[in-house]
C-alpha cells in the first residue's frame, strides 16, 4: 500500500476517503500571474497642419430674370423651347402687336398735325416780324403768334414723345430674353392673356455659370477663427486668395476650385449664423440651382496643431470627446479633448493632450483607466504630412463633432 495512504488510515481516514483526499492533493497546480494586456499606440506630437472650414449651403444662379408681360394682350406665339438655353435678347413670346401697331400709326398722324400747324405758326411770326416794324400789324397780335409759334412747338414734341411710347409698347409686344442662360417652365402658353398691371409671370431664366454657393457660418466659429488670427496661431491666407472646394449631394467632390466673393456683415438673429458666399465655375452645368453642397474654405494654417487618429477618439454620454492614454508608469489614463476639426482621418487636438503623449488606437475594450498595460507603437501619419483639416459646424458649437465620410480615390481631387 501506499505509504501515504497507509498514514492517512492510521490518522483515521478510511481507505477510500484517504485515496480521494491524495487525489486532490495531486492534483493542484501553483497559482501564475497573467502578462498585462497588449495594446497599439501612437505617439503624438506638435506641429503645424492647414486649417478649413466646412461649411453647409446652397447653390444659387450667378444671374435670374423673371421675364414678365410689359404690355396687356393674348400670347400668339412662344419661340423657345422649355429648358433649353437663350441668349441675350432673343425672343420668347409673341404678343398680339395689332392694337399697338394703330397706337403707333395714331401718335405719327398726330405728330404729323402738329409738325404742320408749327409750320403755319413759324410762318406767320415771320410776316408779322416785318409788318409790326412798319406798324402794319399791332404789337398785340405779333406776340399772339409767337405765342401760337411756341404752342405748336410743344405740341410737336408731345407728338414726338407719343410716337416713341407707342414704338416701345409695340416693341414689349416681342417678350425677349434679358439675359443669357437657361429658361425654366413657360407659366403661359398660346392664347393665355397677360397683363401688365399684374406683371404676369411668363418664364424665368437662369444663368448659372460661373454659380454662387451661399454657405451658413455660425457666429461661434467666426470668433473662434478671430481669436486664433490675434493670438498668431492661425495663419490667414486672406479672402481674396482663400480656396473653396465643393463636395456634392452624394459626396463627390467637385473638380473645380471657387473662390470666396464676401461675408455677410449682419448675424441672423434666429439662427445665430452669417452667410458666406462663394463662387464657382460650373462648364457643365453640374451644378444646379438650390443643390445642397459642403464648402471647405482654406483658412490658415495652426502652428501648435496635434494630430490624433479617430479611431483613438471617443466620445461620451455628454457628447466629450475622450482618449485613453498610456502613462510612463505603463498605465491607463483617461483625457477629455477639445478638437478643432478633421485633418483626413485624424482629429486636431487642441486641448487636453501633450507633445509626446501615447494615445491607444487599438485594443481599447481590453482596458480601462488605471490598468497596467504593455505597449506597442504603431504607425500613424506625421503632422507634417497630414491632409487638409476642416472644421465642421458641429465642433464650432460645441457639440460633438463626427468625422467626415471617406471620399473614394476615384473621386479625391
Amino acid at each position: 500500500m501506499n505509504p501515504d495512504l497507509m498514514t492517512l488510515c492510521r490518522i483515521g481516514f478510511g481507505p477510500a476517503l484517504a485515496a480521494m483526499v491524495l487525489a486532490g492533493c495531486g492534483s493542484a497546480k501553483p497559482a501564475t500571474t497573467s502578462p498585462p494586456p497588449e495594446v497599439s499606440v501612437v505617439t503624438v506630437h506638435r506641429g503645424s497642419a492647414p486649417i478649413t472650414t466646412e461649411l453647409p449651403g446652397r447653390t444659387s444662379a450667378y444671374l435670374v430674370a423673371q421675364v414678365r408681360a410689359r404690355v396687356d394682350g393674348i400670347v400668339l406665339k412662344r419661340d423657345f423651347k422649355e429648358g433649353s438655353d437663350v441668349k441675350a435678347g432673343q425672343r420668347l413670346y409673341q404678343i398680339d402687336p395689332a392694337p399697338y401697331n394703330a397706337a403707333l400709326n395714331s401718335a405719327q398722324a398726330s405728330l404729323q398735325k402738329a409738325e404742320a400747324n408749327l409750320a403755319s405758326t413759324s410762318a406767320q411770326v415771320e410776316r408779322y416780324k416785318v409788318l409790326v416794324a412798319a406798324n402794319a400789324v399791332s404789337k398785340q397780335d405779333y406776340d399772339n403768334a409767337v405765342a401760337a409759334q411756341g404752342q405748336a412747338a410743344a405740341d410737336v414734341a408731345t407728338g414726338k414723345a407719343s410716337v416713341e411710347i407707342a414704338r416701345i409698347n409695340l416693341g414689349y409686344t416681342n417678350v425677349v430674353s434679358p439675359i443669357a442662360g437657361r429658361t425654366g417652365v413657360s407659366l403661359v402658353t398660346e392664347g393665355a392673356y397677360v397683363q401688365l398691371s399684374a406683371a404676369t409671370l411668363m418664364a424665368t431664366v437662369q444663368q448659372f455659370d460661373p454659380i454662387y454657393v451661399d454657405l451658413t457660418q455660425s457666429s461661434v466659429e467666426g470668433l473662434q477663427m478671430r481669436r486664433d488670427i490675434a493670438s498668431g496661431q492661425l495663419k490667414v491666407t486672406g479672402p481674396d486668395q482663400a480656396k473653396v472646394t465643393l463636395l456634392l449631394e452624394d459626396g463627390r467632390q467637385y473638380p473645380h476650385t471657387g473662390s470666396l466673393q464676401f461675408t455677410d456683415i449682419t448675424v441672423d438673429q434666429g439662427t445665430g449664423s452669417v452667410t458666406v458666399r462663394a463662387i464657382f465655375p460650373n462648364p457643365r452645368g453640374v451644378l444646379l440651382p438650390g443643390m445642397f453642397v459642403r464648402a471647405r474654405i482654406e483658412e490658415g494654417v495652426n502652428e501648435n496643431a496635434i494630430l490624433v487618429p479617430q479611431v483613438g477618439v471617443t466620445h461620451d454620454p455628454k457628447g466629450q470627446a475622450t482618449a485613453l492614454v498610456v502613462g510612463p508608469d505603463n498605465k491607463v489614463a483617461l483625457r477629455t479633448l477639445q478638437l478643432r476639426g478633421t485633418a483626413g482621418t485624424q482629429w486636431i487636438v487642441e486641448g487636453g493632450l501633450s507633445d509626446g503623449d501615447r494615445v491607444i488606437v487599438a485594443g481599447v475594450q481590453k482596458v480601462q483607466p488605471g490598468a497596467l498595460v504593455q505597449a506597442v507603437e504603431s504607425q500613424a501619419p506625421s503632422v507634417a504630412a497630414a491632409p487638409t483639416a476642416s472644421t465642421t459646424v458641429a465642433a464650432a458649437a460645441g457639440e460633438a463633432p463626427q468625422p467626415p465620410p471617406a471620399t473614394p480615390a476615384s473621386t479625391a481631387k
